[in-house]
């Protein structure tokens, strides 16, 4: 069965440029003009990817992302003609699980929309069906994880992340490990986008954010997770 992807972006033209070569590739396209429109479709088409532009009227594509986030779990990649390396972190920080600065390549969007499914749909990162720490418990072929019995929604990016960091306790990842082990990713090369990914995990699952006590930084390398839980 074909995966079915969003693409969401104000210009005719450049949702049916994308759309014309992605149904070709064997992917179902719905597609949506406005941030309203896009959100209305996530309910109707329930798509496995958003391809969302960030530059749009009355709702922007940041907007759009964090509406999203509130209720869902679907991949979505930030399309974006911010080269400047914050603006593409605040697109992660908000939830965005990969951006493409624009212009790009169709066959570079391809590759990222290939690499974030595998994040959606990978269900054997781990060799154990649960892994328990401390208050965190993450179910792996359900990809849920709870605190205190409290179930926290993920995106797939930040499940696969914390996955990867919890099965090791005390193990070091450096960035770049992060980004190829946890997010698959050779084509996203700016390891600060790890931090993002992290800042937003330690949010959704830390006390006190500040003093992690599940997440390590391991300054001037990367990240653990904790070992004495």
């Amino acid at each position: 069965m074909a995966e079915k992807i969003l693409l969401v972006d104000d210009e005719a033209k450049v949702l049916d440029f994308m759309g014309s070569f992605l149904i070709n590739e064997g992917f179902e396209i719905s597609t949506a003009q406005s941030g309203s429109e896009a959100l209305s479709m996530i309910k109707e088409v329930n798509p496995a990817l958003v391809v969302l532009d960030w530059m749009m009227p009355q709702m922007n594509g940041l907007d759009v992302c964090r509406e999203i986030r509130k209720t869902s779990k679907v991949g979505i990649i930030m399309v974006t003609a911010k080269s400047d390396e914050m603006d593409k972190i605040v697109g992660l920080e908000v939830g965005a699980d990969d951006y493409i600065t624009k212009p790009f390549s169709l066959r570079e969007l391809l590759a990222r929309i290939r690499c974030v499914l595998r994040r959606v749909g990978d269900n054997s990162a781990a060799s154990n069906d649960t892994i328990e720490r401390g208050e965190i418990t993450i179910s792996v072929p359900q990809y849920r994880v709870w605190k205190n019995g409290e179930e926290i929604t993920m995106t797939p990016t930040e499940f696969k992340l914390l996955l990867t960091l919890a099965e090791k306790p005390g193990v070091v990842y450096s960035r770049l490990q992060l980004l190829k082990a946890a997010l698959e990713d050779e084509l996203l090369n700016v390891e600060r986008t790890v931090d993002a990914h992290i800042s937003r995990l330690r949010k959704k699952i830390e006390d006190d954010p500040a003093n992690p006590k599940y997440i390590h930084t391991v300054y001037g390398f990367g990240y653990r997770f904790g070992e004495q839980i």
